[in-house]
């Protein structure tokens, strides 16, 4: 396309709502378009940058054998009440109703789907390992959206799901993501370090995630400085079980509190193995060699939407 030919509506005056570089620049440069609180239009070169973003992703998934498929952004409360998730989530579910009185969600995540689709297709243990993932827009309806599309309530996410045979094999795939996801954003140009967290509301024994540290970033994470140029790829499964570096919230139960650094962080991804919630939860059984079993789940998020915010955030910084 030729330059006189592509759409980029600059403006000189800084938005008044904006707190942080990114904001101010992704506005003024004609990236994106405030049309709400927290939610924002792609406009044609900041929709170049994510579709770029994506292609990457894409390219390392698929490489990996993860089938890409697109499950809806509209999901029936039933499958929800069954994982008791409905009444728990919080208010930033937006719940519908439809015409019918049918209950129905803006999906802000997709664990009930991707099980109901795997006790659909999955039937035997020589199905197993299987990996899917989708890149859709989720709503949450946060109660104070802020920073551009750092925090919006509509955002574009990678959503990665797995299923196994048993914990151990969950855990090779665990560790699989941990090591796909320090590849693609080396790929991007982010320095990403990973931090153990809390489960949250996916739930779970297992959850990092993978924070770019940066001065305007909104969370604090704690680490061991020497951990920061580290080479995570070459950890075991055990040594990212037991990584000294954490979230906030992980970090004050974390009963054996050393001397961390304090380093405010932007969260880029999200990953857990949540076992079988799950697939119990759906009755979600597969015939296996001897007998039957559920099968071992795990869930890997990428924030595609936020990452063009943050590396404005992180190359705006004196970072040589």
């Amino acid at each position: 396309m030729k330059y006189s030919s592509f759409f980029i509506p600059t403006k000189k005056e800084d938005p008044s709502d904006a707190k942080i570089k990114s904001h101010k620049w992704m506005i003024k440069s004609g990236m994106i378009r405030q049309e709400a609180s927290g939610i924002y239009s792609w406009l044609p070169l900041g929709y170049r940058v994510i579709k770029r973003i994506q292609e990457v992703i894409e390219g390392f998934h698929n490489e990996n054998g993860i089938n890409q498929i697109l499950m809806p952004t509209i999901q029936s409360a039933d499958i929800w009440k069954k994982s008791e998730r409905y009444d728990t989530y919080g208010k930033e579910m937006l719940k519908i109703l439809d015409r019918h009185n049918k209950d129905l969600l803006y999906g802000p995540t997709n664990e009930e789907m991707i099980t109901a689709l795997g006790k659909n297709f999955i039937k035997s243990y020589k199905n197993l390992p299987r990996y899917f993932y989708h890149i859709q827009s989720k709503f949450r309806d946060e109660i104070r959206p802020r920073f551009g599309v750092m925090r919006a309530r509509e955002f574009l996410m990678k959503d990665a799901y797995s299923f196994d045979v048993n914990e151990e094999a969950g855990k090779e795939t665990y560790l699989m993501f941990f090591k796909l996801y320090l590849r693609i954003f080396k790929r991007l140009g982010i320095p990403i370090v990973p931090v153990r967290a809390p489960t949250g509301e996916i739930g779970g024994d297992l959850s990092h995630e993978f924070h770019l540290i940066v001065g305007s970033g909104e969370s604090d994470i704690y680490i061991d400085e020497s951990l920061i140029s580290s080479d995570f790829e070459k950890l075991s499964i055990d040594e990212i079980i037991s990584l000294n570096s954490f979230t906030d919230e992980m970090y004050l139960k974390e009963r054996n509190k050393q001397n961390l650094k304090k380093l405010k962080s932007i969260e880029l991804g999200h990953i857990f193995l949540f076992g079988t919630k799950y697939s119990k939860s759906f009755d979600f059984f597969i015939d296996g060699e001897t007998e039957k079993f559920f099968p071992f789940m795990g869930s890997y998020g990428i924030g595609i939407s936020r990452i063009p915010a943050a590396i404005i955030e992180y190359q705006s910084e004196d970072n040589t």
